[in-house]
């Protein structure tokens, strides 16, 4: 079983992730800024509060880690201001594991994301652009920075998020022909995160996942 990093640990995909990755049965180092708060308890798990834009931090939380899992978010506050959190965070990430010669990392962006944003039909696009434009904007240039790192990479692309189940029945969609929104639980997004964490034939990979 692997040492999984969970970079955003504390709510969301990444709090969910958590509790899938210890069910399958490997360790984690959960890492957030609030990492002490997590209401999860497991000889498996440890929690390690700091900060993803921080250097020093994220190298010394890599000590040990054989996969790393980032599922960084921003609030609805902060959508319409300058957003720069996914590509600086993913750029020292990248770095810091390059030094640490730690191969495998799976990143959660979502559906619009990249060249997935082509895929955005002409009646979601102008809201799409609204309310997300900035935060894809930097999304987009975190892809580029983790596509051009040479690390054993798989880019997760969730549609729209909710709070369901896991369920371990979504698709998978990783030909640009086949790509198209629809709603996924993050529970079931984390379910093919954990699946991801052995799975090499993930590597270079892109996919976007609906229900």
């Amino acid at each position: 079983m692997a040492h999984v990093l969970v970079i955003g640990a504390s709510g969301g995909i990444g709090r969910e992730t958590l509790s899938a990755a210890l069910d399958a049965g490997h360790r984690v180092r959960a890492f957030s800024r609030s990492a002490n708060e997590i209401d999860l308890e497991n000889s498996y798990l440890k929690k390690h509060s700091g900060d993803a834009m921080n250097e020093a931090g994220i190298d010394a939380a890599l000590d040990g880690i054989d996969v790393v899992v980032q599922t960084l978010g921003i609030g609805a506050d902060e959508l319409f201001k300058s957003v720069n959190l996914f590509s600086e965070s993913t750029r020292i990430l990248i770095a810091a594991m390059q030094r640490r010669n730690v191969r495998r990392l799976i990143v959660v962006t979502g559906f619009g994301a990249g060249d997935s944003r082509e895929a955005i039909g002409c009646l979601q696009r102008i809201p799409f652009r609204l309310f997300l434009g900035r935060a894809y904007n930097d999304k987009d240039v975190q892809e580029r920075l983790i596509k051009e790192s040479g690390l054993d990479w798989t880019i997760v692309r969730p549609g729209i998020l909710t709070k369901g189940a896991r369920t371990g029945r979504y698709r998978v969609l990783v030909e640009p022909s086949q790509w198209r929104n629809g709603v996924i639980s993050r529970a079931d997004v984390a379910d093919f995160i954990v699946r991801s964490i052995d799975d090499d034939g993930r590597a270079q990979q892109a996919p976007v996942l609906i229900w």
